[in-house]
């Protein structure tokens, strides 16, 4: 990658179309009472190592917390985390900064939350967020205790010692979900409703963030490093924000939401981008051409016959016949109400919770014992899921992601 390429330059001039944050107006406004929140209080992060949740991290350090504590299973994320806080110039880090590489789920993070506790404030990154995370009934139970039964661990947990302010981040894919994941964090953000009576729980769904860990667009990047062409769908539409956008949207719906609030970043449908025109314009930025190939294996022959100076890119382009994909992305339903005066760059769905916390525990019971039968298939599960979540409907073709360049 040339010297003079910047990630978050490129994603201003050709993803997001924007030279300042989205929410820069929200957070000026509310710059009194998001300091009188943080300042001195004690942070726990949960999956903060990802994208998100390091944005997240560096959009709260601006108002100084007293204390912060980072969990997530990536020991190497968390290593790059603190290198990258620790060598930022003027970049606040409290004294009492320590990162634990634990489950959120492990019985290790139980005892750090009982004996280090109360926080003050805790934001739960921690989740499965790929659609290609549904390909059989392990993955599927994976994600599942992941998103929603260690979910509701972290939420008996914290009825312990109830935070001020707990946020945990949902997804677009949330709103009449087409996938697993879509579906898993639907529940997710039922169990959070059915909480919020005793927790100050808020969450949020958001647009793609761009070129974050394990993103498409990240992808792109390791494809031209290793000299192997770039592949993406040409039909999906996707909403994005920026890796810094993500972070401030999270503190926003933290520390500014009520219990229950679900929200959401306002944008329209011209704003959508597909990702096939994301890998053309940082082919050009970089000087190259792409050069459509009609099927993988003649981008993969293109590529292995790339010499030094060639200005042309192999590129294949496909139309999404993989299960779970929506061509397009939305944020609430017609059923939910919405208010969109609270923030300017803001909407807010007003959660209803459908359950109360015995019945979520009750649904986590059910699906324990789903995941106990020997035979279990895929197809099981996607009923119990559609009876569990009433707007889930499931897109199978028989083809995954992981079948794909």
């Amino acid at each position: 990658m040339p010297a003079s390429f910047s990630i978050d330059q490129f994603i201003a001039n050709h993803v997001t179309f924007r030279d300042t944050s989205l929410f820069a107006a929200d957070l000026a406004a509310h710059e009194a009472t998001l300091r009188d929140r943080i300042a001195g209080r004690s942070v726990l992060v949960i999956g903060g190592a990802g994208t998100i949740g390091a944005s997240y991290i560096r959009a709260m350090l601006r108002f100084e917390p007293a204390r912060l504590y980072v969990a997530d299973l990536s020991e190497n994320g968390l290593t790059e985390l603190t290198r990258d806080l620790r060598s930022a110039p003027g970049q606040f880090v409290p004294a009492d900064y320590k990162t634990y590489p634990v489950s959120f789920g492990s019985r290790t993070f139980g005892r750090l939350l009982r004996q280090e506790g109360p926080f003050d404030i805790v934001a739960h990154f921690a989740a499965h967020k790929h659609v290609r995370s549904e390909k059989d009934r392990y993955s599927i139970e994976a994600m599942l205790e992941n998103n929603v039964l260690n979910t509701v661990q972290l939420l008996d947990l914290l009825l312990e010692q109830p935070p001020q302010h707990f946020f945990c981040v949902s997804t677009d894919k949330a709103a009449n979900p087409a996938n697993v994941m879509g579906a898993s964090k639907k529940l997710m953000e039922e169990a959070v409703l059915a909480y919020a009576g005793m927790l100050p729980a808020t969450t949020a769904r958001f647009a793609n963030v761009a070129f974050s860990n394990g993103s498409l667009p990240a992808g792109f990047l390791e494809r031209l490093a290793k000299k192997q062409p770039l592949s993406a769908p040409s039909d999906v539409l996707r909403y994005f924000v920026a890796p810094q956008e993500s972070g401030e949207l999270c503190l926003l719906a933290c520390m500014l939401g009520m219990p229950g609030d679900i929200f959401f970043p306002k944008l329209a449908a011209p704003q959508m981008l597909t990702f096939s025109a994301i890998a053309d314009a940082l082919l050009r930025n970089l000087g190259y051409e792409p050069e459509p190939c009609a099927t993988e294996a003649e981008a993969r022959e293109k590529a292995r016959g790339m010499r030094a100076g060639d200005k042309r890119w192999p590129v294949y382009y496909f139309e999404s016949d993989t299960s779970g994909e929506k061509s397009f992305e939305e944020f609430y339903t017609e059923t939910e109400q919405v208010d969109w005066q609270r923030l300017q760059a803001l909407g807010i769905v007003k959660g209803r919770a459908k359950h109360d916390i015995a019945s979520i525990r009750s649904v986590c019971d059910d699906l324990r014992n789903l995941f106990e039968q020997p035979e279990l298939q895929k197809e099981a599960i996607v009923e119990v899921l559609t009876q569990l979540v009433p707007t889930f409907h499931h897109v199978e073709t028989g083809k995954g992601l992981d079948q794909k360049m």
